[in-house]
């Protein structure tokens, strides 16, 4: 009898790991096998714990992605599944779907990823894979079994027409009719969705720079082409506000009216206080003006990845009535359902890009101010981030575990006059100086890039100790 691989080997072999949002890698590293193995040790882990006969699928617009999906869904099959498919979609919308049905679910995107890679993500029936889950995929001892060709199944719109019915129903009486919204809808996954969603609440969509060819748009490092982009489109619409999303439309990416894109910290804390939530779960990177501003609580300080904010939003969840949790990118989790004049939000603990941007865009609506005035408002912390690509995640490792035993090599490499006051390794290295000012380095979880996060009094002293640190990395 002929013996079959295990998954466990695939999944080695391939060179691909787990990043913070699923398995990443480049796209020939996803072969029909890789793909396959990934489905079959997925669906062997959560036979553990959850009983199911059907599996849902989703994918973003990257070329790469439909043959992946389809090779999933063959793996899926040979193992006795039914797979709905629901095409092409927004993360949030596969998850919120999946979760209503009680099934897992995978989602075929890589995100913001550069366009030579891909990825996917994991679901259980109940909501984002854990950290264990993660562990118990690489090391499942499944044999993959034998499945045809690939191919996919005839694609449902239903999980589309539900993600738009739970912000139709949230947000009532068209609050933003009125405003002029331009929608950047480029390849992102929702980009029709948002439009018709827009449209629903009132406001005048104008639609901008959509393409054919994907854009791996990151919501955490803005290009400089749309920073000027923003700004024109602004101003030659008059528009009271810009909307995008990164590529599976989990991320939010808000401008104002002046078409400044702002932060999407900022954007998940003006949410968050704007929907009353009483405790928060936030990655170490986030603004400190969270904690500042006083509108919550209590703030759990966590690991970058949605998996630690999972755990941060469950460790509150016993003590606050209304706990969520949003990312530096903007990615909202809702933990807990909200309630208001007799309507109801259902949870939703995954990243989700629309329910910060509407609440946002509703809230000044609402109260007949502009965007900029929201932000305004709040302290005065400013953030910003960038990231060196091509630079290897083991020399970003070395360099920062020999800064974290030396933090004053740190200083002296990076050309930072300012005393060390304090430093935090719960992810990478965030450094605080005796001004208050911060950088935070950190290697990417997904890609060969390093990342930099600097906070200061002024947006442009943020920038400029971004790039000033960026510049005197990229010499090392």
């Amino acid at each position: 009898m002929t013996t079959r691989p295990l998954t466990s080997d695939i999944i080695a072999q391939s060179g691909i790991g787990f990043g913070t949002s699923g398995a990443r890698g480049l796209v020939e590293q996803f072969t029909d096998d890789v793909c396959a193995a990934f489905t079959t040790a997925f669906v062997f882990a959560m036979r553990q714990s959850f009983t199911f006969e059907r599996i849902a699928i989703g994918m973003d617009r990257r070329p790469s992605s439909p043959a992946m999906a389809a090779a999933c869904t063959s793996a899926a099959r040979a193992m006795g599944l039914g797979v709905d498919d629901y095409g092409i979609l927004p993360t949030p919308a596969l998850a919120l779907q999946a979760m209503k049905h009680g099934v897992p679910c995978l989602m075929i995107s890589g995100s913001h990823i550069p366009f030579d890679r891909n990825g996917i993500k994991f679901y259980r029936p109940d909501g984002e894979i854990t950290k264990a889950d993660e562990a118990a995929i690489l090391s499942a001892k499944a044999e993959l079994p034998s499945f045809s060709a690939p191919a996919r199944e005839a694609f449902s719109d239903a999980a589309n027409e539900a993600y738009a019915e739970r912000y139709t129903r949230w947000f009532v009486d068209q609050p933003l009719k009125g405003w002029r919204v331009g929608l950047y809808q480029h390849s992102a996954a929702g980009r029709d969705l948002s439009a018709y969603i827009l449209d629903a609440l009132g406001a005048d969509v104008v639609v901008l720079g959509r393409t054919d060819a994907f854009v791996p748009v990151d919501t955490e490092a803005v290009s400089a082409d749309d920073q000027a982009r923003g700004r024109a489109w602004t101003q030659r619409h008059g528009l009271n506000a810009l909307l995008s999303t990164d590529g599976d439309a989990d991320r939010p990416l808000l401008g104002d009216e002046t078409g400044t894109w702002l932060r999407g910290d900022i954007v998940g804390l003006l949410c968050a206080r704007a929907l009353g939530i009483e405790a928060l779960a936030v990655p170490i990177s986030c603004n400190t003006a969270i904690e500042a501003c006083g509108a919550f609580k209590k703030v759990v300080r966590t690991r970058i990845g949605s998996p630690f904010v999972l755990e941060g939003m469950a460790s509150l969840s016993s003590t606050f009535s209304s706990v969520a949790g949003f990312e530096a990118n903007g990615g909202f989790l809702l933990h807990t359902p909200l309630q208001k004049e007799g309507r109801t939000l259902a949870a939703l603990p995954t990243r989700d890009a629309l329910l910060p941007a509407l609440t946002l865009m509703v809230e000044a609506a609402r109260k007949g101010q502009t965007l900029s005035a929201l932000n305004k408002a709040l302290p005065e912390r400013y953030t910003a981030s960038d990231r060196l690509k091509a630079f290897p995640v083991e020399k970003s490792r070395a360099l920062l575990e020999q800064w974290s035993d030396s933090p004053q090599k740190l200083q002296s490499a990076l050309g930072l006059i300012e005393d060390i006051a304090a430093i935090d390794t719960t992810d990478g290295l965030r450094v605080t100086f005796t001004n208050d000012e911060i950088v935070h380095l950190r290697p990417s979880g997904n890609a060969p890039e390093l990342r930099c996060y600097g906070e200061a009094g002024s947006a442009a002293r943020a920038e400029q100790l971004v790039q000033q640190s960026l510049k005197a990395l990229g010499t090392l």
